[in-house]
């Protein structure tokens, strides 16, 4: 099937083709908010769809979170019924009727999220940020290589693109190494990819790196948002805290694992090789290609296939010391960041931690971003029949 059979159309360059079909939650001109789905320049409204069925019910709320839980058959029905509607005549006037321009919609947060976690899985950030602290020592910590490294964030502070970031405040080291309190002076971005959980697992039984597909429904975009300062004076012995649970962006339509076969490749070499419960049963690395912006101008763009943990290692280790998945789980890649200068995924390394500031077109310069700022991340990935799909864009603007 190709973009050209979609009797919907679908502009040249759009991130929304046949091929894509990615799930949101939005509402139309006067009316509450309910499941769509993004095709071209336009959503279209699948509780109508499937009104009156108990699949319909589920597509009315506003929230993907039940129509995520029931899981990888129904997931495929949904997809395949929609492929049938949007390239036949079959209810053509129906679908005609529930199709609403995506300019004239308010997009919302996709889902609700039930639980939060950032890894720590780009293997050219984290050895940015050593050679950043710890000139003098190896880049990575020792178990960098045997598991992901990750930490909880806080899922209530997880917001949808285009809300506004309030500058945090918090502890952070004054001139004279004692405390002080006030806002951040290093508000960081961090360009990231992000995995739904569909179908919840039981407490204390582990979920294999085989059964990542059985589990995660899709992809979204993340700008986990970073308060440098903050973070490093409160993140010793524990981790991050406040410097990183103020404000996480994701993008509003959550790109299913279906549209991103053709996308899938093998992760880096890794070596050691995992111990077994984290070795990859089939390739779930990604390419995926990501472009990060600051008002106009690109200033970064970040590779996702070079990534060092796939997203099913990730979830493997995620559940491995029992923990259970819920609907509405996200947990993130961390910061992607590739091996040249103009593909790392973070201002601090972008700035070397502001020792090199960013020159801008309009003549400013950055080391961390400053109120009013707009970071824009979008992302793309190879699709079948040669298209790319999309995934939209995550946005932000910075207030004071």
């Amino acid at each position: 099937m190709t973009a050209a059979h979609c009797w919907v159309p679908v502009p040249d360059g759009s991130p929304f083709p046949l091929q894509n079909l990615p799930y949101g939650v939005f509402s139309p001109p006067g009316g509450a908010p309910r499941v769509g789905t993004a095709i071209g320049d336009q959503v279209l409204d699948l509780s109508a769809i499937w009104a009156g069925t108990p699949l319909g019910a589920d597509l009315a709320g506003g929230s993907l979170n039940r129509f995520l839980r029931r899981g990888p058959r129904e997931w495929a029905y949904v997809r395949g019924r929609l492929t049938e509607l949007l390239t036949g005549t079959e209810q053509r006037r129906l679908v005609e009727a529930n199709l609403y321009p995506l300019d004239r919609v308010r997009l919302h947060l996709p889902f609700e999220v039930a639980d939060y976690v950032d890894f720590y899985a780009s293997e050219a950030h984290a050895t940015n940020l050593g050679r950043i602290f710890r000139p003098d020592g190896e880049p990575l910590l020792p178990n960098w290589r045997h598991l992901p490294v990750g930490y909880h964030g806080r899922a209530g502070t997880v917001v949808v693109s285009g809300t506004r970031v309030r500058r945090p405040a918090g502890q952070r080291r004054g001139p004279d190494g004692a405390p002080v309190f006030g806002p951040t002076r290093q508000l960081d971005i961090e360009a990231e990819v992000g995995f739904v959980v569909g179908v919840p697992s039981a407490p204390g039984e582990p979920v294999p790196v085989g059964a990542f597909s059985d589990h995660v429904f899709g992809a979204v975009l993340v700008n986990d948002w970073s308060a440098r300062d903050i973070q490093a004076w409160e993140y010793q012995p524990l981790g991050p805290f406040l410097g990183k649970s103020f404000a996480t962006s994701v993008s509003p339509w959550v790109v299913p694992l279906a549209a991103l076969e053709h996308a899938r490749i093998a992760v880096p070499p890794q070596d050691p090789a995992p111990l077994p419960h984290l070795a990859e049963q089939q390739p779930w690395g990604l390419d995926l290609a990501l472009e990060v912006r600051l008002g106009d101008a690109v200033v970064s763009r970040p590779p996702y296939r070079e990534t060092y943990w796939s997203p099913a290692q990730l979830l493997a280790h995620l559940t491995s010391g029992g923990a259970a998945l819920r609907t509405g789980d996200l947990y993130a890649s961390g910061t992607v960041s590739g091996r040249l200068p103009d593909q790392r995924g973070s201002l601090i390394e972008l700035t070397w931690n502001g020792r090199d500031p960013l020159r801008l077109p309009d003549g400013s310069s950055r080391a961390f971003l400053a109120d009013g700022d707009t970071v824009t991340i979008t992302g793309w990935a190879p699709g079948a029949d040669g298209v790319r799909i999309g995934f939209g864009e995550v946005t932000g603007t910075v207030v004071g």
